[in-house]
């Protein structure tokens, strides 16, 4: 099998989403929500509208989130002015811990085979591609896979 970095990404985010949803499933939430509380949970009293904006989403999308996360009792919508502010309730602010720990516990599984160096390497270099902004025209950039042989 080809070994590219979409490939490792794709069965990193897989395992990612399976034991991210076996936390989150004990609290009524589900993986899709996960980034809503924890913005919400960083950014007590931000509106729907910085939300959909930092989280890069559909309009539609983030005002159907809300309303769930709403409606079951993970967030309280405050009109004060114009515009409401979202804060967490306390079931909210549990499912913040274990949302935030999440990504921890899973971290040091995951990792629990490299040294402390290997971390750091592994952590800079995938930061350092993730910032990379994608090459404009595809075609042109594209490389096939390396010749077999």
């Amino acid at each position: 099998m080809l070994q590219t970095v979409a490939l490792y990404a794709s069965v990193l985010h897989r395992d990612f989403t399976a034991y991210t949803r076996e936390k989150l499933e004990k609290l009524g939430l589900h993986f899709g929500l996960l980034f809503f509380v924890l913005y919400v949970g960083k950014h007590p009293g931000t509106t729907p509208a910085e939300l959909t904006r930092a989280l890069h989403l559909d309009w539609g999308h983030s005002q159907r989130c809300i309303t769930k996360l709403v409606d079951n009792g993970f967030f309280t919508k405050e009109k004060a002015g114009r515009a409401y502010h979202l804060h967490l309730t306390e079931k909210g602010q549990e499912a913040f811990a274990v949302s935030h720990q999440v990504f921890w516990n899973w971290d040091q599984q995951r990792l629990a085979g490299l040294t402390a160096e290997e971390r750091q390497t592994l952590l800079a270099l995938l930061q350092k591609a993730a910032a990379r902004p994608a090459p404009t025209d595809a075609c042109r950039d594209r490389q096939g896979p390396p010749d077999q042989d």
